[in-house]
């Protein structure tokens, strides 16, 4: 069998009633481990890209910005200009001689070409080895231009993921409280975090639409510069993917007195929750009363075929891993709300209080993984016979080479999994995967004997 390395025994916890419950996090992926945590840059381009009508330029190698290339399916109901992936293209003499001659001349192109409302500037690795200064460059070009050109200081050896969710929160910051905030209603908000993968955002927003309440920004899910400009503007805050925007709720908290709150638009229960948090902090009691009747009325459409689902899925088992840790709480919930049984779970950026919250949560012997590899996901798929493994594109050939379901719950996918209808697209993706035929082939130790 696969053994933990030593190093990162601290963050596996595998559920025994002996064990002490203690969860080592926010640690750099352990050496040797092909850990499945991205860079800095990833972090910063995953919370930026989805700005629809702002220009995103990547400072460095071309391989870099292969990586962005409609790399997610953050949608726009307008401009795509987020769509292109631009990069300076440094070569071996732009590493010698410096690169800010490159970057001053293809931000002024890009600029006088599309016009955009905005520009962001990709710091990579190499930019970080050879000393570029983005930011002069970029308030040279920012004054000459007359747009905000923000340089994003996400060199990809400074740290992890979490750390480019930071870098873009800065970003942020340097154009929220720039804009006009007179006409904005009482009950308004930001969305933050939900990055309107397959169209969720507007899914959310029909629902707060429905309640009487006035989005003021998304952020940045179908997002708009000039919008973003205006959301210190808004009454609340409430944070979906809270792993990438809890550093900028925070700071808009003490610097324009907005509360947040953290929710998430996943499943039954916690899609009906974040609704009613709202209409608690926002409204009056009539805003509750069309928030009740919403909540009605959209469970009731769905779980007739919920309840079908769950005759075919009662009993089987699942492996849980996702980015964000609020995200792995929904899913257990969503699950459970199917009859299956979550043996595995854990996230690339979750914090010991998460990590708390989903030891309750789960059931006694589940094992919890922080910053996990392919090789622990294989040794906890056979150990606890899973028949489902919900993660990213990286884990996708991990589960079928060991011939178990798989549902991707990633930004890479195209099907909406967000609020009621996205229950009940979540409820088919994982009856399909779970049920299919093709399972019965595979030589394994456990057949899961419901389905068809």
């Amino acid at each position: 069998m696969i053994d933990i390395l030593k190093d990162r025994q601290n963050q596996v916890f595998e559920g025994r009633k002996d064990q002490k419950f203690e969860m080592s996090c926010d640690k750099i992926s352990a050496a040797g481990s092909v850990s499945q945590r991205a860079c800095v840059f990833c972090g910063s381009r995953v919370v930026l890209y989805p700005i629809a009508d702002a220009v995103h330029l990547v400072h460095g190698p071309v391989g870099c910005a292969a990586y962005t290339w409609d790399i997610r399916g953050a949608l726009s109901s307008g401009p795509e200009l987020h769509r292109l992936s631009f990069s300076t293209d440094l070569k071996e003499k732009d590493v010698v001689f410096g690169g800010e001659k490159k970057l001053y001349k293809v931000l002024t192109e890009l600029i006088d070409t599309y016009h955009p409302k905005a520009a962001f500037v990709y710091g990579t690795c190499i930019v970080g080895v050879i000393g570029d200064d983005m930011d002069a460059v970029c308030r040279t070009v920012s004054r000459e231009k007359g747009i905000d050109v923000i340089p994003v200081h996400s060199e990809g050896f400074k740290g992890t993921k979490k750390n480019g969710y930071q870098a873009a929160c800065t970003a942020l910051s340097n154009i929220i409280g720039t804009g006009d905030i007179s006409g904005i209603p009482e009950a308004s908000l930001n969305i933050m975090g939900d990055f309107n993968v397959a169209g969720e955002t507007w899914q959310i927003k029909s629902y707060y639409k429905r309640m009487g309440v006035n989005v003021v920004a998304s952020i940045t899910g179908d997002g708009r510069v000039d919008e973003i400009r205006r959301a210190h503007g808004a009454r609340l805050n409430v944070v979906q993917c809270s792993g990438s925007m809890m550093t900028l709720a925070q700071s808009m908290k003490e610097k324009y007195n907005i509360p947040f709150i953290r929710v998430s638009y996943f499943g039954i229960e916690d899609m009906s929750k974040a609704l009613y948090e709202v209409a608690e902090r926002l409204g009056d009691a009539a805003m509750l009363e069309r928030t009740k009747s919403l909540v009605q009325e959209e469970v009731a459409a769905i779980m007739p075929e919920i309840r079908y689902y769950r005759t075919k899925l009662e009993g089987a088992r699942a492996l849980v891993y996702t980015g964000g840790a609020f995200k792995v709480f929904s899913l257990v919930r969503s699950l459970r709300t199917l009859g299956m049984k979550t043996v595995v779970a854990g996230s690339q950026t979750g914090d010991k209080e998460d990590y708390q919250q989903l030891r309750d949560l789960c059931d006694e012997d589940t094992v919890l993984l922080d910053d996990t590899n392919p090789m622990e996901l294989a040794k906890y798929i056979q150990e606890k016979d899973v028949d489902l493994l919900i993660g990213g594109v990286k884990e996708r050939p991990i589960a079928y080479k060991l011939g178990v379901g798989f549902c991707d719950h990633n930004h890479e996918r195209k099907i909406c999994l967000a609020g009621y209808s996205g229950m009940l697209n979540f409820s088919r993706e994982v009856y399909s995967s779970v049920c299919s035929p093709v399972w019965s082939l595979m030589p394994r130790r456990r057949k899961f004997t419901g389905g068809i």
